[in-house]
């Protein structure tokens, strides 16, 4: 790690050198807005070199995902929330992609990849296996009995997967014209619902 920048108070090793890079994004884009944030104002911010960011994050759409995985944990407690009331397989699939859809493009963390243009960026880490454990760790944390559906534990990942390529193909490419929410939670039910009732 280099011993200069970082305004006379140096990151004790790489993970809090990237912690602070992703901290310091962070609150650019709370100030400055998701579309004006660059790699620029990240190192005015911490007062390092733009060539300091790359080296940890080589390019700006990889350093906004590490803001929006940062945020996904307040992401997470939202959705228990609205989820809290499901006991079943197919609404916890269903609901879970409603919320997802209907809320991500004002998340503030999360939405911003989608609103400077870095869905395929998102996409891409949204299939991660960080993802989907945090997807899995959801469906854990919803009020339904997996194993008495016929879904072990082990299994949540997967259906995380699955329901994490669906949400992000409707973002992709959402239906022209749109789907209502009623709408999208009858197309869910009538095609994603056998598979979850076994």
């Amino acid at each position: 790690m280099r011993t200069r920048g970082w305004d006379g108070d140096l990151p004790r090793d790489e993970t809090e050198a990237r912690a602070r890079i992703v901290a310091a994004a962070t609150r650019c884009v709370d100030q400055l807005g998701p579309a004006k944030v660059n790699i620029a104002a990240v190192a005015a911010e911490l007062g390092i070199t733009r060539q300091t960011v790359y080296r940890y994050f080589p390019s700006l759409p990889e350093l906004l995902l590490a803001v929006a995985e940062a945020g996904a944990e307040q992401f997470l407690d939202r959705m228990q929330a609205f989820v809290a009331h499901i006991s079943t397989p197919v609404e916890a699939a269903t609901e879970s992609i409603v919320f997802t859809l209907s809320t991500i493009r004002s998340e503030p963390y999360l939405g911003l990849l989608l609103q400077t243009g870095e869905n395929v960026t998102f996409s891409r880490g949204a299939t991660s296996a960080r993802a989907t454990s945090y997807g899995a760790q959801m469906l854990a944390r919803m009020p339904v009995d997996w194993p008495a559906f016929g879904i072990r534990d082990d299994e949540l990942p997967d259906l995380a997967e699955i329901i994490m390529r669906l949400t992000f193909s409707f973002l992709q490419y959402p239906a022209d014209p749109p789907h209502s929410d009623a709408e999208l939670r009858t197309l869910i039910r009538r095609w994603l619902g056998p598979a979850l009732r076994g």
